[in-house]
């Protein structure tokens, strides 16, 4: 499926379909409706496929492979954000749109609830849902000028002084113009969609996912004057550690993904592809904020 021009579209589905499920392993319940679901699916001539990291769910097989990855027609999530956000790294910004359903506790993005399972499933076969895109974050890591890692996130990129004891010492740019310094705990690089997740809880702003924008967060700054920023998607923001002894981590939507030194310089910017959300045709962001967060709610 390419990527949409639009906010919104609608699913049109493949005469051969194949699906991908994504399920939280340690949760009984998770695991027994993912057997529930691929039994619906294949009774309906769909072929299932396990991802990998988790024990294979009936007669299906794993799926591995960017072309085996571009050939779903969609994923189902059985879980929390957390088992969402693995699934966006399965795709790793490939155009396959995802349904999630919440066998967590928050689900903020596993918004569909799991008791209504099989009817959304049935309304996404009968082309009833709509298809909501969302920004991604591109996360390169230079060393010395050389590409370290390249990394996609949903959410946020993180980074952080972990166990280190010292706070970590930032310079912040935008197209290779100084910004501030900032020293703290952590920075946060949120997207839109991430903007209820690590963002919110470190007095970040709330964004709607429709904006496109990069938020800068830092966590228990040193400084009062280190506050949140925004910037608009289309600039590039380096980041780099002031100081030869500084250490961090780079957390790509809460997994660690590399340790950081002074030598390196890290690039965050828009990805050039979406991410691709199963929605009802009624979901309303607002909604789902005051279902989940009692936002606006009076004390």
């Amino acid at each position: 499926m390419k990527s949409s021009t639009t906010d919104i579209k609608k699913i049109s589905l493949k005469e051969s379909s194949r699906v991908a499920i994504v399920y939280r392993s340690h949760s009984e319940k998770a695991v027994k409706m993912a057997k529930e679901v691929t039994k619906w699916l294949q009774n309906r001539k769909i072929e299932v496929y396990t991802a990998p990291g988790q024990k294979l769910i009936g007669k299906t097989k794993f799926v591995h492979g960017q072309r085996m990855i571009s050939s779903l027609s969609f994923v189902v999530v059985l879980g929390g954000d957390g088992t969402y956000l693995r699934a966006v790294s399965l795709i790793d910004g490939s155009q396959i749109p995802v349904v999630g359903f919440n066998m967590g506790s928050l689900g903020f993005l596993t918004s569909s609830p799991a008791d209504k399972i099989f009817d959304i499933l049935s309304n996404l076969l009968e082309d009833k849902m709509t298809v909501h895109s969302r920004m991604l974050l591109q996360a390169q890591v230079f060393r010395k000028g050389k590409l370290k890692l390249k990394a996609i996130a949903l959410n946020d990129v993180v980074i952080e002084r972990g166990s280190f004891s010292q706070l970590i010492n930032l310079s912040l740019s935008k197209e290779k113009k100084l910004i501030s310094q900032i020293k703290a705990d952590a920075v946060i690089i949120s997207s839109p969609t991430g903007s209820t997740a690590y963002n919110l809880a470190a007095g970040g702003p709330l964004l709607d996912p429709e904006v496109k924008a990069l938020i800068i967060t830092p966590v228990a700054p040193h400084s009062l004057t280190s506050r949140p920023l925004i910037f608009p998607a289309h600039r590039k923001l380096n980041f780099r550690m002031e100081g030869t002894t500084q250490k961090a981590n780079l957390i790509i939507d809460g997994q660690e993904a590399t340790a950081l030194t002074y030598e390196d310089e890290i690039v965050v910017e828009k990805c050039p592809s979406d991410h691709l959300r199963i929605e009802s045709p009624q979901s309303n962001f607002f909604h789902l904020l005051r279902e989940k967060l009692k936002f606006g709610d009076r004390a």
